[in-house]
Parts: structure tokens; sequence; C-alpha cells
């Protein structure tokens, strides 16, 4: 009987073969290895920001049950899950790397925005903002903008050759320059709080980039003189000055101008301490409160969950910003910590208009509450914002030889 061959002892080099089970596990490992960016995101920050929308979702779900719910719901959610498709994909991009692709979101933002003036744009509510898609889906060029001005802004005002060093006038002329082109077409369209946004988030970008302070002066003179022209030449719209006659006089036209901010703040004052329960709110189930679903969604709050609701909220935001500013502080260089800066007054002021013209302290401009108001294009551009966050944090020790 002869002596069987022996089996030849292959001898690997490099990795051994996965097994169907150790495949899965070794992805996610690699995924959340101590050089991964994900494994340095800051998810306090995305957990909140998940929570903040899934409040929302909830919110615009109330306030439009008398709806077919796919119309809002699932386009919301749908919504939130583009979005954070969209953060884990920008926080995975170093952010260095944005100098480089902030013109391409740039060109993009103003070709939407003129787009948005042409025939292809549909008014709504005096404003010609949105671009009409099939399946009945809108996309708004403006909530992009607001994104690509803060990436050109900070590419302008820091130096990549020179870290640290204070921006020359020809860096904040340029700055000025490249938002004045996007900010005409908004004012062309009209839409005042995406204006008056801008004007706030590029004066403090200008500001924390260390401009010397006699420029500074000479800028906000500049911005006040410019303020002083509009009222006085009269280029605010008709409906434009009714809302800021409201504001100042909020008992002048209460069925009129002023008709939607009374009706939200008696929606806020009827939910008391706790409200009246999710989805029981009578002022929105009657559809008292006119965009109650996107503008005016913190009334809903007010009035179904209450003081304690509405706490939580501005509580949520709060951790937002707070973490926004975290961010911008650690940041290694200039450039990231101006992209930081900018996303955080951004959504501090928005936040804090939205919030304000819903209890009567600010006039009505049509600002959305940030991951909370029902709206595609509002929760992607939202959305790109935290990726931006995430990509500063995540790639704070990123070295070219890794």
């Amino acid at each position: 009987m002869s002596k069987l061959a022996p089996v030849p002892q292959w001898r690997w080099s490099g990795t051994r073969a996965l097994t169907a089970a150790e495949g899965p596990k070794s992805a996610l490992g690699r995924a959340f290895a101590g050089s991964s960016p994900l494994r340095r995101l800051d998810w306090v920050l995305l957990v909140t920001v998940l929570a903040l929308s899934l409040i929302g979702t909830l919110l615009v779900w109330s306030a439009t049950r008398g709806a077919d719910p796919r119309t809002f719901f699932v386009k919301q959610m749908l919504a939130i899950v583009v979005g954070l498709i969209l953060v884990l994909a920008t926080s995975l991009l170093d952010y260095r790397k944005l100098r480089l692709y902030a013109p391409v979101l740039y060109v993009l933002s103003l070709l939407g925005l003129i787009a948005a003036l042409t025939p292809l744009g549909t008014p709504v509510n005096g404003s010609k903002s949105w671009i009409t898609l099939p399946a009945g889906y809108q996309i708004e060029p403006s909530e992009f903008a607001k994104l690509a001005i803060i990436l050109m802004s900070a590419r302008f005002l820091s130096d990549a050759r020179r870290p640290g060093v204070r921006p020359k006038l020809r860096a904040v002329a340029l700055t000025l320059a490249f938002a004045a082109v996007p900010l005409v077409l908004i004012v062309k369209e009209p839409d005042l709080g995406v204006t008056v946004l801008i004007l706030v988030l590029l004066a403090g970008m200008i500001a924390l980039s260390g401009i010397r302070l006699y420029w500074l002066i000479g800028l906000a003179a500049a911005g006040a003189f410019v303020v002083l022209a509009v009222l006085k030449l009269h280029l605010l719209r008709a409906y434009q000055l009714s809302r800021l006659t409201s504001f100042v006089h909020p008992e002048a036209n209460p069925r009129g101008s002023g008709y939607s901010a009374a009706q939200a703040k008696i929606a806020i004052g009827s939910g008391g301490m706790f409200g009246q329960g999710l989805f029981h709110g009578q002022m929105i189930a009657g559809n008292f409160v006119p965009e109650q679903h996107t503008d005016f969604i913190f009334a809903v709050a007010g009035e179904e969950l209450g003081f304690v609701g509405t706490a939580v909220i501005i509580g949520l935001l709060a951790v937002v910003l707070l973490r926004t500013l975290r961010i911008a502080r650690r940041a290694e260089d200039q450039f990231g910590m101006l992209i930081a800066s900018g996303i955080a007054i951004w959504f501090a002021v928005q936040a804090f208009i939205n919030i304000g013209m819903t209890v009567g302290i600010m006039p009505v401009t049509g600002l959305p509450l940030p991951f909370v108001s029902y709206g595609g294009s509002a929760m992607f551009a939202d959305m790109l914002a935290v990726g931006c966050l995430q990509s500063v944090t995540a790639h704070r020790h990123y070295s070219m030889f890794n």
C-alpha cells in the first residue's frame, strides 16, 4: 500500500482569509479603528442633531395630520436619512480639501439662485425662492448659499501658507465681493430673512478673522449706511414693510399682516406648562397658525408640548451651539475655526430669529428652525454643515504621512 502524497502546506503572506462571520466584524473594526475619522466624530453633536430632527418630524406630523402623511411625514423622514448620509460622507473628507470644493458649491448655489428667478422658479408667499422638481419636490437654493458663503469666506479670510496672520484688506474685499453676488440674487427674490442672516454671518466671520479694529469699525459704518439707504429709498417690498410695521405695532392689524404672529403667540400661551399633548393641539388641528409646519413649527411645540417641551428644544439647540463653538475653539488652523464659527453664527442667529418671531420679539422673516422645521433643502443644508463640523473635529490630528 503506497503512502499518500503529503498535503501541501500553504503559507500565507499578508493577512489570512476571513470567514463569513469575521468579515463584517473586521470591516466594522477598521471603520472605528484609532486612525479612522469615524472614531473621532463628535457623537454628542450627532445624537443631539438626530434628536432635534426626530422631534421636529413628530411636530411636522402633528401640524399636517389633516393631510396625507406621505406628503410631509415620509418626505421629512427621507430628508433626515439622506441628511445623515451627507453628514457621514462629509465627515470622512478632510476639511482642508474644502478649500478646493468651496468654489464648486458656490457656483452650484449661484446657478440655483439664478434658476429660481427664471420661469423655473415657483413663487411662494411673495418670494421666488423655490425650484419645483418632479414628483412634487422643491429645492430652495438660498439654503445652500449660506454654506457656500461660509466656506468661501473662510477660504479668503485664512491664509493656508501663513497660518495665524491677520487677513489683509484685499482678503476682506474678496470676501465681500464674492458674497455680494448671491446676496444680490437673494434680495432680488426677495428673501429678507436670508439677507439679514447672511449680513450678520459675514460681519461675524470678518470680526473673528482677526481684522484690525479700525477696519471693522469702518465696515460697521458702511453697513449702517446701506441699511439707512434701503429704508430711505423705499427698496423694501410692501409685504416686507407690513411685517416690520406689524412687529413695531402688533395691535395695528391683527387680522392682516400681524395675524401670523398673533396666532402663534396664542398657540404658545394655550400650551401652559406641559402642553395639550402631542397631536392634541386645538389651534394646530384647526390650522389657525399659518405655515405651522415650517416657519411657525415652534408654535406647534408650544401648544402641544408646553413650556417644558419648548425648553427641551431650546436646550438641544444650545447643545448644538456649544458643541459647534467647542469645535471652533479646538480647530487646528484658522480655516477650520472660521468654518465652525460661521456655522455657529448661522445656527444661532437663525434659531433666535425663528423663535423670536414666534413669541413676538422679532419680525416675521420666514426663516425655518434648524433641524426642526419641515423642508428638504433646509435639512440637507443643515446636515451638510454638521458634516463640515464633524470633518473639522475628526481630522484635527490629520497628517499627510498617515
